[in-house]
């Protein structure tokens, strides 16, 4: 299992990542909300600790980014202890809090007690529903894209051709095995179909679709998804 700690105080993220490490978790480390931000991207995360006072992003709003386009579990981590503070944690979408001090043992607890409810009744069970490149995420079960936590609207053509490429990421399509894949029939010179379908899902869910981000056509084979 993935987890990432954030927090600015260096002493305190290195001191979880220890604790966490000798119960055989895999740690990554960030020091404010964008930096976590920018590990989730890259990394498959299984887990957040969060702190709540941290500087450029701090944890609430960070977590507020997070919960746009994943039901990872969060642990607020804080010196505060109000009972307000509490509350705005949790509403703000953390799934537990813990205050600073904090017993090793309890937050041990807390991470096990989170990742057992994520693995049995939350999002691993119904990730291969889920498919996700960087920002670019496809739920085949909501049918619904995100691309950097923006909803993004495609037609049920495009629909298919960007979830074909997106569950594969990495591989490259023909165009013929594309056309095949997402229209079930024979190709028969579907250069321009799957052109037209490929620039008009690119204008959507590319910045600037004249430098892929995400979707990239491999001249003279085909087109793959990947984070370029």
């Amino acid at each position: 299992m993935n987890i990432l700690v954030c927090d600015d105080d260096k002493e305190i993220l290195d001191a979880i990542k220890i604790y966490l490490e000798n119960e055989g978790y895999q740690v990554f480390k960030a020091f404010n909300g964008l930096e976590a931000l920018a590990v989730i991207e890259e990394n498959e995360v299984h887990l957040i600790i969060m702190d709540i006072m941290m500087p450029q992003m701090d944890g609430l709003r960070a977590t507020m980014k997070i919960r746009e386009a994943n039901n990872i579990p969060v642990i607020m981590l804080s010196a505060k202890s109000e009972d307000t503070d509490k509350i705005i944690g949790l509403n703000m979408g953390a799934d537990d809090y813990i205050t600073k001090p904090f017993n090793p043992l309890e937050l041990i607890a807390r991470v096990r007690s989170q990742l057992r409810r994520y693995t049995t009744l939350g999002s691993l069970e119904t990730k291969s529903n889920v498919f996700k490149t960087g920002g670019l995420v496809v739920d085949d079960e909501s049918k619904v894209i995100t691309v950097d936590g923006d909803e993004v609207k495609l037609t049920p053509v495009q629909y298919k051709v960007l979830k074909l490429l997106t569950a594969n990421a990495g591989r490259v399509f023909s165009i013929e095995e594309i056309y095949e894949k997402v229209w079930k029939e024979t190709a028969f010179n579907p250069e321009n179909t799957v052109a037209v379908h490929i620039r008009k899902i690119r204008e959507k869910i590319e910045i600037n679709p004249k430098e892929p981000k995400y979707l990239k056509v491999v001249w003279g084979i085909g087109y793959k998804v990947e984070k370029i």
